[in-house]
């Protein structure tokens, strides 16, 4: 897969000219790199890794060509050459669609002493040195620095250079800026001082939120404006990860991103490697059909920012492979051009093969699925970094339950569920979306009304959009159950009891109960509910002669319930999705994969058979399907760096044959083998006799 065949000439410096942008090299210089990078060796890594796009350093905080607007600070290294602009010819006349890079969130002494007011200022008054490098200064995003000169940056790179679209990186601010600006305009745009804590139920917060959000929505527009008034075929980028979606409006993304760039470029601490396909759905959830990219460092993702090094092949290869699985785009970045270790070179090539390879195919299907999660964007909007982790870790522990239980499933967006979009899915899981407008539970309950099934958990429903607390559960009505009591805990050495046999109770014979939560909330439950699981009151867990339950089970633990429209609900008034995520409990895993193939009420339509844990996509066509199977059953799967590859054993793929159709053929894309199949029972099995990292089982239908 390391041969360099010929690049996409389609769609060049054309409005659509992003649709043949599907697989990116970005190169990050550094300040000295003038001197002493070789730009052929680039060029080449562009023919190697069959990249049929480039995003390259330009400018902002760093000009890497000649530039002339006043303070633009360029490279003292650059003498008479022109960087930027010798990677520009060589990327075009290999037909590569090119992107310029811009970086505006420092600046160097003489910009600062020309322009003080461009600086963020802290809490205390203090105008901000940069963190990592005290000698410049950190610039407000919400002041002329931004709105004034940054424009006439866009507008010389777009004049002077072959370029289709210009990227920003840290272009959204960091945190609150006191300056003197923001102070005025905040106090005149909502009658507030500057919030001092983030805090999601602080109105002063949720003001300064939705205010900076309006002034980087123009910023966005000015900039994209700024550009097309020079080539209309341009756009400006802005670097909108998975969490931008929550941040902004998506009427703003929905004309100005013509694609979407998740930058999260690898893995820290202990995180799955399915957290990079994650991205792909979440994208999907609210932009079901606009591009999405992947950005990947070739290095480690720790807190101690390594930038200029280089982790294990098999590492890199699972991040980008998992955003392959999951349809996101390849796009690797590297800072620094120059090149002391180029280990990364082979991994990044065969994964950007690969993905060359399999493209023909995917790219023209669609993602499928029966179950869905809910993103709940509604939820998270009202967090910052500070908090959102502790929000999202309901739905993670839902995701990883899915993805062991061999569940496939995507992302709806609470943003963007229409009837339409969320009856492409027969369960819908709402592992912890807390906020929830009345609108949104009326288009719930009518989900359900139309025979659609939900899976929630948690404290789902109990605020409002705006985060105001409904002292009940608004889906209760529909879910079975009201609200007697709120969340309470954290609470140690809590249990749910089996209560008789019931579907959702499956598999865990030889015992009584199994592990609880550790937030609970208690509900009572309408007649026709079923009660597969029981809380254990609490009981103390020291000294160890007293621990032992006080009192029988009693109340409802799990509550199910079947609908006239045939639809079913299932709902646990505690935190299974956070506890599994924390805890990892392999009774969890199965209670939710229970819930969920319960609320399905049927077999699976695509069902894979094995041992391996592996992360699965479904897409199809008029007349196919296509399984992607992602090895992930490796000792690092759960904290990185993976050292190497694993190979999975036999995997047997099923699928239920669609109505009125014939299985006509099978094949294997990766290895390229013809599929051994059989038919029978309306279905069809596939075998894998084996994967080492990706597979994709292509089957067409007369």
């Amino acid at each position: 897969m390391l041969d360099a065949k010929a690049h996409t000439h389609r769609n060049l410096r054309t409005p659509d000219w992003y649709k043949s942008a599907t697989r990116w090299t970005q190169l990050t210089l550094a300040e000295d790199d003038p001197v002493k990078f070789d730009p052929a060796f680039w060029i080449e890594v562009f023919k190697r890794t069959r990249s049929n796009a480039t995003c390259l350093s330009a400018g902002g905080y760093i000009a890497y060509y000649p530039s002339k607007v006043p303070l633009h600070y360029v490279s003292k290294f650059i003498g008479d050459s022109d960087p930027f602009g010798t990677l520009v010819e060589g990327a075009r006349r290999l037909g590569m669609h090119v992107m310029a890079r811009v970086d505006p969130h420092a600046i160097h002494q003489d910009a600062a002493d020309a322009h003080p007011e461009w600086i963020a200022v802290d809490q205390d008054g203090n105008r901000r040195r940069h963190w990592a490098f005290p000698e410049v200064w950190v610039t407000c995003a919400y002041s002329d620095y931004n709105f004034g000169f940054m424009p006439k940056v866009l507008e010389e790179l777009t004049r002077d250079y072959d370029i289709d679209a210009i990227f920003a990186n840290r272009w959204q601010g960091h945190g609150v800026c006191y300056c003197e600006s923001c102070k005025t305009n905040f106090r005149a745009a909502s009658g507030y001082e500057l919030p001092r804590h983030a805090n999601p139920e602080d109105p002063v917060w949720m003001a300064w939120a939705a205010w900076r959000r309006t002034v980087l929505t123009r910023l966005v527009v000015e900039w994209d404006a700024a550009m097309k008034k020079i080539k209309p075929h341009t756009s400006f980028i802005p670097n909108m990860g998975s969490v931008s979606l929550m941040e902004f409006d998506l009427e703003v993304i929905q004309r100005y991103c013509p694609f979407l760039c998740v930058d999260d470029q690898g893995r820290r601490g202990t995180e799955p490697i399915w957290m990079a396909g994650r991205n792909g759905k979440r994208m999907r959830a609210t932009f079901p059909d606009r591009p999405a990219i992947l950005i990947t460092s070739i290095g480690p993702e720790e807190a101690y920012r390594w930038k200029d090094s280089v982790t294990t092949g098999p590492e890199m290869q699972a991040w980008i492979d998992n955003g392959t699985t999951q349809g996101l785009l390849p796009w690797f970045t590297k800072f620094n051009g120059v090149v002391p270790d180029n280990r990364w070179v082979e991994p990044v090539a065969d994964s950007f093969g690969l993905h060359a390879e399999l493209e023909p195919v995917l790219a023209a299907m669609q993602p499928v699925a029966e179950v869905a999660i809910l993103d709940p964007a509604t939820t998270l909007r009202h967090h910052g970094q500070e908090t959102r982790a502790s929000a999202e870790a309901d739905d993670l522990g839902f995701y990883h339950a899915l993805v062991e239980a061999r569940i496939p499933f995507e992302m709806v967006s609470d943003q963007a569920m229409t009837s339409g979009l969320l009856d492409r899915f027969k369960v819908l899981v709402l592992a912890n979306s807390t906020c929830l407008s009345d609108e949104q539970i009326r288009t719930l309950e009518a989900y359900v009304a139309r025979g659609g099934s939900i899976v929630a958990a948690h404290e789902t429903s109990t605020r409002t959009a705006l985060n105001q607390p409904r002292h009940a559960i608004g889906l209760g009505p529909l879910l079975g159950v009201s609200l007697t009591a709120p969340a309470r805990g954290p609470v140690k050495n809590t249990y749910v009891a089996i209560n008789g046999l019931h579907p959702i109770s499956e598999g865990f014979d030889g015992a009584n109960r199994i592990i609880g939560g550790t937030q609970l909330l208690a509900v009572d439950t309408v007649a026709d509910a079923e009660v597969p699981f029981l809380y254990l009151p609490d009981f103390p867990d020291l000294p160890m002669e007293e621990v032992y339950p006080r009192q029988e089970p009693r109340g409802a633990a799990v509550v199910a319930r079947r609908h006239q429209g045939g639809g079913r609900t299932v709902y646990f008034p505690w935190n299974v999705g956070g506890i599994f995520k924390e805890v990892l409990a392999a009774d969890h895993a199965r209670l939710i994969g229970n819930a969920v193939r319960w609320a399905l009420g049927k077999p699976l339509d695509v069902e894979v058979h094995g041992r391996e844990v592996l992360d699965l996509a479904v897409r199809e066509d008029t007349d196919s399907t296509a399984v992607v199977l992602h090895n992930l059953n490796n000792p690092m799967m759960m904290k990185g760096p993976i050292r190497s590859v694993f190979p999975a054993g036999p995997q047997v793929v099923s699928l239920a044959i669609p109505e009125g159709r014939r299985f006509a053929g099978a094949k294997l894309l990766v290895s390229g083998r013809e599929a051994h199949a059989r038919v029978a029972d309306g279905r069809v099995e596939i075998d894998v006799p084996w994967l080492e990292t990706l597979e994709a089982v292509h089957v067409t239908w007369g």
